[in-house]
């Protein structure tokens, strides 16, 4: 729980004396600081600055990305969260940088001079030449893509590091110069409260040990045992294993009918009143893999909750009922009879009125921006309704809603099953499913689960009549195809809704819109992109919120210089992304391990939705205009003729990723995952039955994104919790008709 006046300790941030565990010799570090300092190099800012810098942005500009802790920070976080063989490549990289030889097989000439020693290792380079080796090797030649790799790898989180590592009192020394408050103001509650809503029905087992979690779960009505065979023994009617859209409406749901529900979060349980709004730690403690999850290829950033709540915890309060275009495919098309009915329409109304969907949330800086570039172009734009009141200007719900007025699950649906005596235990990280094999089709009995306390020392085997699968799109393939499932849908046909990013400089002068990036509603406008005659959307454009320490990691690096001068802007820049309903798909079968591929027709619409936010961004006021494309690709658009800013839109691609064999290239984002192991009407069509239930074991559900038959095309909140709410009440009428009593 909070402590008054800080924020949960998690969530806190604050740089402390600590031991670093990232195994890099003082060589390999010597080398990553080299790097840093090249990436953030320590700059006088231009003569012609305005206005006449102050000492905050003198010391901004004199800043280095070797000043201690970052480069032990960087190598922290990225031997943590990247994969192993990336991380292997990259430490073989550093010993080379760290010797003369390895510096000139790695970086050419460069390295040599005509003095003694007359050639230089990585570290031992003048900053200009090291800077030009970093242009390099972002602009490589196809045969050492390999150090294109490492330029990715080290720049993102050498970027996230300087922007989002705070001191004791929770700041960070850039902030003041690029205009950012890390810790803005808020009307919530910031004392801890004495009770928590969940309080009565939640396990924290990383607060727990052997010593007292068997009595603790006896206290909230679960039946515990200590096994012989070294398990805790517990049991209950329904087991689901994740707490976001689609576990907790279902456990509230399955509660509400009078089963004894358990729910296993592998994340923790926070209150409004925890948060801290700090972009490193939030990331770091709400999000899958801290926020710093990709495809292998690093082609797609990939952002999934891992809290309880889940994405609903964290996401931007898009509150979309799925379209009746989406809904009449699933149906007919995709042969899912639930989508056609009056009861999937039903449970979407009562979706919105549980969670509060209100229709006309304040805007904020960027909305304003999508919606004033719109109107003068003459387009349409919608306006998105959010699951906060209308009065909600928060801007940070992407970490943690600090007003408590988001409603997500953990403040809606699970509150009603801890109301119906359903217990959840966070920290808690499922296995692999209980199957008892009955000769043919299996009987899915439970879930092995592992606590995250050291001090709990044997597992936990849920026993349950029900198992419910709600981990995401992400966790729940992996999930089953570890406990031995083989449905050859499980993991593959996922969609993420890939986005490609443009921003707009906007200068603090009349006739702009007021505010800052990181103010008020974070998506509250929409505008659809389609072609003439035809019904369907290309794309969506839409507001993205981005953090000072995500902008400027994904920001395309030209030069130290000009990523500065760029981040002082960081207020005033509107970003907007071009959203595709994908066709592409690809593969999650084992954790973390991400494999997508985009087809042409989605890069096309993809880039059809770039253009036409730039546009808007133009035509709203901007000075200056851009793409996140590795070479900096922008345009003054002040005044711009329009056969001019044609000229430039013809430019604009949908590139591929750092992996691809081209110069130009970029990385994409996505929000949403869904499909991984979607309904089909028969085996041969998808992973689950049209009630969500495996084809190979009775008992087992899916109850998340990754039952959708196909990509969505908008924000999926609603469209998961309904379809939940739906698999949900199927469960309840099967459990009461005594199907799964054996």
């Amino acid at each position: 729980m909070a402590q008054e006046g800080g924020g949960h300790p998690l969530l806190r941030g604050g740089t402390k004396q600590r031991k670093y565990h990232h195994g890099l010799s003082s060589s390999q570090i010597r080398s990553l600081a080299a790097i840093c300092e090249a990436f953030i190099p320590p700059i006088s800012p231009h003569p012609d600055l305005k206005p006449t810098p102050n000492q905050a942005v003198r010391s901004f500009y004199s800043a280095s990305g070797s000043q201690y802790p970052i480069p032990q920070e960087v190598a922290e976080r990225m031997m943590k969260r990247y994969p192993a063989d990336p991380v292997f490549f990259l430490r073989v990289i550093l010993i080379l940088l760290s010797t003369k030889l390895g510096t000139l097989l790695i970086c050419g000439f460069i390295c040599l001079d005509t003095k003694w020693p007359f050639i230089h290792s990585f570290s031992d380079l003048d900053v200009n030449k090291r800077e030009k080796i970093l242009q390099r090797w972002s602009n490589t030649h196809k045969s050492l893509i390999p150090m294109r790799v490492v330029f990715v790898m080290v720049k993102l989180m050498c970027f996230f590091i300087f922007f989002s590592l705070t001191n004791e009192n929770s700041e960070n020394p850039s902030w003041e110069a690029i205009g950012y408050d890390g810790r803005r103001p808020n009307d919530g509650p910031v004392k801890p409260r004495k009770q928590r809503p969940l309080d009565k029905g939640v396990v924290e087992t990383e607060k727990e040990s052997d010593a007292t979690f068997m009595e603790l779960v006896k206290s909230k009505g679960l039946e515990v045992k200590d096994s012989e065979d070294g398990f805790y023994d517990i049991e209950c009617d329904v087991v689901i294993v994740g707490s976001g859209c689609g576990g907790g409406v279902a456990a509230a749901v399955l509660a509400s009918a009078g089963h004894k529900v358990v729910v296993v979060e592998k994340g923790h349980y926070y209150v409004p009143e925890d948060y801290s709004l700090l972009e490193g730690p939030s990331l770091n403690e709400l999000y899958e893999n801290g926020g710093l999850l990709s495809t292998l290829d690093g082609k797609i950033t990939i952002f999934a909750g891992s809290t309880v709540g889940g994405g609903s915890a964290v996401n931007w309060s898009a509150a979309i009922k799925t379209p009746d275009d989406v809904l009449d495919e699933w149906a007919v098309e995709k042969k899912i009879p639930m989508f056609g009915t009056s009861d999937y329409r039903s449970a979407m109304e009562v979706v919105c009125e549980r969670i509060g969907v209100t229709q006309n949330c304040k805007e904020g800086f960027q909305n304003n921006v999508l919606r004033r570039g719109c109107e003068n172009l003459g387009l349409m734009v919608e306006t998105i309704p959010q699951n906060a009141s209308e009065n909600h200007y928060c801007g940070s719900c992407c970490y943690g809603c600090k007003t408590g007025d988001k409603k997500g699950t953990d403040s809606t649906w699970l509150v009603d099953a801890v109301e119906n005596r359903a217990v959840i235990f966070t920290g808690c990280k499922a296995e692999r499913f209980v199957f008892e094999e009955n000769g043919g089709r299996k009987r899915c009995r439970g879930v092995l689960v592992t606590a995250e306390s050291s001090t709990i020392t044997r597992k936990l085997r849920i026993k349950a009549r029900v198992t419910v699968s709600a981990a995401g799109s992400l966790l729940t393939p992996p999930l089953m195809v570890s406990s031995g499932l083989t449905n050859r849908h499980i993991g593959r046909n996922l969609h993420v809704h890939p986005v490609l990013l443009a921003w707009g400089y906007f200068p603090p002068v009349p006739g702009t819109p007021d505010g800052k990036c990181y103010e008020g509603g974070i998506i509250t406008s929409l505008h659809k992109v389609k072609s003439a005659g035809e019904p369907s959307n290309r794309a969506i454009v839409e507001a993205a919120s981005m953090g000072p320490a995500s902008f400027a990691a994904l920001f395309p690096w030209v030069s130290g210089a000009d990523m500065k001068d760029n981040l002082l802007k960081y207020p005033r820049i509107t970003k907007l992304f071009s959203l595709v309903r994908d066709q592409s798909s690809g593969q999650v079968r084992e954790e973390g391990k991400i494999t997508y591929r985009l087809n042409d027709i989605d890069k096309e619409n993809m880039r059809v939705g770039l253009r036409q936010a730039l546009r808007i961004l133009v035509a709203a006021g901007a000075e200056e205009v851009g793409t996140f494309r590795n070479d900096g690709q922008h345009i003054k658009s002040k005044g711009i003729k329009s056969s001019d800013l044609e000229e430039f839109l013809d430019t604009v691609t949908a590139p591929g990723g750092p992996k691809s064999r081209v110069e130009k290239w970029t990385v994409y984002c996505s929000a949403h995952q869904m499909g991984s192991c979607r309904m089909g009407c028969n085996e041969d069509e998808g992973g689950v039955d049209v009630n969500g239930e495996s084809w190979e074991a009775k008992g087992l559900f899916i109850c998340d994104g990754s039952l959708l038959p196909t990509a969505l095309g908008v924000n999926p909140m609603i469209t998961i919790e309904s379809t939940a709410y739906c698999v949900s009440k199927k469960i309840c009428q099967a459990l009461e008709k005594g199907k799964f009593s054996d």
